[in-house]
């Protein structure tokens, strides 16, 4: 098929057919389409949509453009979790090992920190040794004997996108509802995945701000994840202010181990890690209901078995194995820590979530250029919640830096990011609503 006829297609808001879409996409693959050509469709699709089919067909074309795993020897459901990314948000840290605690396999493809959200691997990395990028061998091998393991994407899974999203990125269509579903999900379902769980976050710490948008994508998600044969639901889930109680690499690392050991019972992040995990158990048919999925996934997280399962997922791909009983001897603190402190007394009303994200960067916990050396031992940590009363003069978080100017310029913005008032602000419920079987 000559690849000018499909964009022209599209762009006179034509509907492509699986083979046109198929065509073009493994034209992308070989590098028989230009640069000038992904461009043009991605902004055709940008102006002109897709249909749910459309949607379905450039999703499978490229999750078949590279590699497709399959997990027939593992006996177990395969399940994994997808956000669209936050400050705070480590949720998989935790969800993970409470899920394979359960019974489940949980093959999980993250990424690094994008903007002025933070990255899972970029938190993984804190841990000396530990392996982001293991070989397939070492990879199932780790799902198989400990029922999870989290590692980035290699370029034999989905390389289509990879391509298109680069191209994307610098051709201002990021921002589309069908390119960044077939984005996500071409990676997931190249992952082997029977089941799919997503948060979609919004707010003034997520990329879709408004609960409109959020919900908008995650029909899209849904819906085609299950066209495309991923039993999926989706959580809408709230990002007006930091999800954990810390923001950057290393600190999320030691709250992950806070939480396992059961430090931050009663938290808004505790509320959604479980209601994830039940989402998880009840599509893998684990559970009957929600409510006994919940309770099952509590029970591993008591017991310690989810907090034994994240270390066996640490040492089996590279880290120390001792270091859930001694993670201060790997995890070094950053030389300049100090309090932001309440201007006045009140209650913390609202927090620019995104500016705190963009502190952290701005510390050396993300990156500005691609190639940039994160610090993972600075950022943020004891943020307070919102609703919190406060007296002037105390802490509602802590900053550390690697050094002191940054240090003053970080506790200034962070400051900046809060409002206080004198009256405690509606609460706000950590889950919007939920879509999907």
């Amino acid at each position: 098929m000559i690849p000018q006829e499909i964009i022209r297609r599209k762009r006179d808001g034509q509907v492509l057919t699986a083979d046109e879409i198929s065509a073009f996409i493994s034209g992308l693959s070989s590098g028989a389409i230009s640069e000038g050509q992904a461009a043009a469709f991605a902004m055709a699709v940008f102006f002109r949509g897709m249909s749910r089919d459309e949607t379905v067909a450039l999703t499978l074309a490229m999750r078949d453009s590279g590699d497709v795993l399959s997990w027939a020897d593992i006996g177990k459901p395969i399940a994994d979790k997808h956000s669209t990314g936050g400050v705070g948000d480590n949720v998989s840290l935790m969800l993970a090992p409470i899920v394979a605690a359960c019974g489940l396999a949980v093959p999980m493809i993250s990424g690094k920190g994008l903007g002025h959200t933070g990255g899972t691997l970029d938190k993984l990395e804190s841990i000396a040794g530990y392996d982001i990028m293991p070989d397939e061998a070492l990879f199932r091998r780790t799902v198989k004997t400990v029922g999870c393991a989290i590692i980035g994407q290699t370029g034999d899974l989905a390389p289509a996108d990879k391509r298109l999203y680069a191209i994307r990125d610098v051709t201002a269509t990021v921002d589309s509802v069908p390119l960044i579903t077939a984005s996500i999900l071409s990676k997931k379902l190249a992952a082997g995945l029977e089941t799919l769980v997503l948060d979609v976050k919004f707010g003034n710490g997520a990329f879709m701000q408004g609960a409109e948008e959020a919900q908008a994508l995650a029909r899209s998600l849904v819906e085609v994840a299950n066209g495309a044969g991923v039993r999926t639901s989706a959580l809408i889930t709230d990002m007006n202010q930091p999800l954990a109680d810390a923001a950057g690499n290393a600190l999320e690392i030691i709250h992950c181990l806070d939480f396992l050991s059961g430090k931050k019972a009663g938290t808004r992040i505790e509320t959604l890690v479980l209601a994830f995990a039940a989402e998880m158990l009840l599509q893998s048919g684990s559970v009957a209901s929600l409510p006994e999925g919940e309770a099952m996934a509590r029970k591993a997280l008591v017991s310690g078995a989810a907090m034994e399962r994240f270390g066996q997922m640490i040492t089996a791909l590279g880290g120390p194995s001792d270091f859930i009983e001694k993670p201060d001897h790997y995890l070094k603190p950053a030389p300049h820590i100090a309090p932001v402190l309440a201007t006045e007394d009140g209650f913390l009303s609202t927090c620019q979530t995104r500016d705190l994200g963009m502190v952290v960067v701005a510390l050396g916990g993300g990156r500005r250029h691609p190639g940039d050396v994160i610090d993972h031992r600075v950022g943020i940590s004891h943020i307070l919640s919102l609703g919190t009363r406060v007296e002037k003069g105390q802490p509602i978080a802590m900053v550390h830096a690697a050094t002191e100017e940054s240090l003053s310029v970080a506790l200034q913005a962070v400051s900046d990011a809060y409002s206080i008032s004198q009256t405690a602000p509606a609460d706000q419920p950590i889950i919007l609503s939920r879509i999907g079987a």
